[in-house]
């Protein structure tokens, strides 16, 4: 069974009592929230996933994402009947890992879920020690990437990234002479078919990690585009 530690966020409380039923089923521990405010006080260091609505009274699911990113890396999966693309752009650019629409099925949730806390544990490291004999690093203009936990240096400083970001980052620097398009990104990273919609998530999380690895975001020197083909570490 597993132990993970599930916060859900979610102000109605029939679709909260639904996700909760299904979650315990398969074994994880769920905390339920139904505001923002009330998520924030409390998310601590053994929460392994967010679930979090976007529409809710009070703060925002947009505003509570914002504010979790301040004091944590943990996956963030927005539920929303707001299903707009510009929509999703604006939950992962806020912070979010990933986005699932209202309605939903319980077997596409339950997909999401067990992905996301798949990557948090084996990509993230957590409760895995920083100092590991396994641990390897990978260098490259500036960069400093571990293998084994999310540990990435630039310039000799350490930076905080999210899964998502850490994952794609090891993906361009473990194979640095390889262009990379974005299905490619996709499907390595999500480990999930790549739609045409799928494009602008990878472009809002290659924005995302330029914004903390580049010394000029908008003059890119690491994560370089090679137009009409995809990207390539510099």
């Amino acid at each position: 069974m597993n132990n993970e530690m599930i916060l859900l966020v979610e102000d109605d409380a029939d679709i909260r009592e639904g996700v909760r039923v299904l979650l315990q089923s398969e074994g994880y521990t769920i905390a339920e929230a139904e505001s923002g405010a009330k998520c924030l006080e409390m998310l601590n260091s053994e929460t392994d996933l967010v679930i979090l609505d976007i529409m809710m009274p009070g703060i925002s699911g947009i505003r509570t994402c914002e504010e979790i990113r301040k004091v944590s890396n943990v996956p963030i999966l927005f539920l929303t009947a707001k299903a707009q693309e510009s929509d999703k752009l604006l939950g992962l650019m806020a912070g979010g890992d990933d986005y699932l629409p209202k309605p939903f099925s319980y077997a596409e949730l339950l997909g999401r879920v067990k992905a996301l806390l798949r990557r948090y544990h084996v990509y993230q490291g957590k409760n895995v020690s920083r100092t590991s004999p396994k641990e390897v690093w990978l260098e490259r203009k500036g960069i400093r990437v571990s293998t084994y936990t999310n540990s990435v240096q630039i310039d000799g400083s350490e930076v905080e990234l999210s899964e998502i970001e850490y994952q794609i980052l090891l993906l361009l620097m473990q194979y640095p002479d390889k262009i990379f398009t974005t299905q490619n990104i996709y499907e390595s990273v999500w480990n999930e078919p790549f739609f045409y919609i799928s494009n602008n998530t990878v472009m809002v999380h290659i924005r995302k990690l330029r914004l903390k690895i580049e010394k000029n975001p908008q003059s890119p020197e690491r994560i370089c585009t090679v137009w009409g083909k995809g990207y390539r570490i510099g």
